[in-house]
């Protein structure tokens, strides 16, 4: 085999690998996105949102600072070739948890929310199980594809 038959073959290797993580690349990305874009949202306004939604600053302010941090992970983890699996279930699992403590804490009224914050919480939640199961799909599609 020559240099340039090598290094086709890697290639073809690399960009199949790629492909096969193209959906929990995605999956990732826009938990990530999500993620992000609330921790700012919760981080920088969450004085102004208690009010609205019925939950503390103290409580909002915190989980936008992780959500922030838990955005740059998931980037970073949806960046590299080739991504984790046992990492995306860790991921997908968390989800699931922050599913159920969203729920019990919408069910159980922690911190007297409004209809806003109820709302608030709950919405959150269902977008939250959509990223989870992306990334299940994606686990599964690339188990399938032989990954």
């Amino acid at each position: 085999m020559t240099a340039q038959q090598a290094n086709n073959s890697s290639s073809a290797l690399d960009g199949g690998a790629l492909d096969r993580d193209r959906p929990l690349r995605l999956a990732l990305r826009l938990d990530a996105a999500a993620s992000g874009a609330l921790g700012v949202l919760l981080a920088a306004g969450g004085a102004l949102l208690d009010d609205l939604l019925g939950i503390p600053a103290g409580v909002l302010v915190p989980v936008g600072g992780f959500l922030i941090l838990y955005a740059a992970g998931l980037w970073l983890l949806g960046s590299r070739s080739p991504v984790s699996r046992p990492a995306v279930w860790v991921v997908a699992i968390g989800n699931l948890g922050w599913v159920a403590a969203s729920v019990v804490a919408a069910a159980a009224g922690w911190w007297s929310p409004t209809a806003a914050g109820t709302a608030f919480v709950l919405v959150q939640a269902a977008a939250v199980v959509v990223f989870a199961e992306l990334q299940l799909s994606g686990l599964r599609r690339a188990r399938s594809a032989g990954a």
